[in-house]
């Protein structure tokens, strides 16, 4: 199997979001609304886990979109996982961690081929950096007939990471956003999580993940992900430019300096996030984006067109929430959310 290596940045102990939403009608989001149906598609892979040098690792089912569907699961949403799962034994470790967390299955895919392995080393500060061997895993595999099996039901598309990067793929999954977003009726949301060490070339990898940025409406990002592919551009700049491209609402993470937002012509918005104990950081870019799309989706802020009328009271409210989930999950090992309970 190909191996690939990649270092994950500690953004547990403060995170920072900068966020940009273009203006929309007052009232877009709705006070009362029927309970949002999520599906997410991606990656559902196994992490093995080092907690120390020479110790021994451990199996964990993780993978982003995998992570986020659970996350969303338990802050009380109706998820379902469209993901390839291996028919093999470690395919099946993922398939009842889905199971006992509750994620629908039945879009997925049943694939002969062998699971993705993301080997994950700790440091003493609880940064993971990953290793991963994916050469003819069951994860890239995707069809454009596959795709088309999206449950009808489906209110918000969450994709990205891995599975929106890797061909032959990624494609597939590019195209069947691209026709949801122009359908209407579902809002779209991605995050890049770049890999570099599985993005391949840098141009080309800026052109894909623009073209998901202008089929979705929130992306979210982090700072790493922008300094890699934009190296000599400004954050701020990019975000506006994503923005530009069609998106409602961009996110950034920038670790242990709080969170910043902008929306419209508003005034900057900034608050500390909360301080945990670092366990490990292993799901806490996609607990944070779990939390976002849940506080969006309790806002009645699901359709396409309506984010970016969240008033900045209630946007400020979703990100102090994404951003308690994610530091919950922090303090825990590997990617281990919260419920909608612990939240308090």
């Amino acid at each position: 199997m190909s191996r690939t290596r990649h270092t994950v940045a500690h953004r547990c102990r403060s995170s920072t979001s900068v966020i940009v939403a273009r203006p929309q009608p007052p009232g877009a989001c709705r006070e009362v609304q029927e309970a949002a149906v999520f599906t997410v598609i991606g990656e559902a892979l196994i992490d093995l886990v080092q907690a120390e040098p020479g110790g021994a690792y451990v199996a964990r089912p993780g993978g982003g979109p995998l992570n986020v569907a659970v996350a969303l699961r338990r802050l009380g949403h109706q998820t379902e996982l469209m993901a390839r799962l291996s028919d093999g034994s470690l395919g099946d470790v993922v398939r009842r961690h889905a199971e006992h967390n509750r994620l629908g299955l039945s879009a997925g895919v049943s694939s002969p081929a062998q699971a993705t392995l993301a080997l994950a080393t700790l440091d003493p500060a609880g940064q993971a950096s990953y290793d991963f061997y994916v050469n003819g895993t069951a994860d890239w595999g995707w069809t454009s007939e596959e795709l088309a099996g999206i449950p009808a039901s489906t209110r918000v598309l969450h994709t990205g990471s891995l599975a929106a990067a890797i061909e032959p793929g990624a494609g597939a999954v590019l195209g069947r956003v691209e026709w949801l977003h122009a359908a209407g009726g579902v809002l779209v949301s991605y995050d890049p999580n770049v890999r570099p060490t599985l993005a391949g070339d840098r141009a080309e990898a800026v052109v894909r993940v623009e073209r998901f940025v202008a089929a979705a409406h929130v992306v979210k990002a982090s700072d790493d992900d922008i300094g890699w592919l934009y190296p000599e551009a400004a954050a701020v700049d990019v975000l506006t430019h994503w923005l530009g491209l069609g998106a409602e609402l961009v996110v950034m993470t920038r670790g242990a300096a709080g969170w910043l937002a902008v929306k419209g012509t508003s005034p900057p918005v900034e608050a500390a996030a909360p301080t945990v104990r670092v366990v490990d950081t292993i799901g806490a870019g996609d607990a944070f984006m779990a939390g976002l799309l849940s506080g969006l989706a309790d806002g009645g802020c699901v359709e396409p067109g309506s984010v970016g009328a969240m008033p900045e009271r209630v946007l400020t409210s979703v990100l102090h929430r994404a951003a308690l989930v994610s530091a919950l999950t922090c303090g825990r090992a590997g990617a281990d959310p919260p419920t909608r309970e612990e939240l308090g």
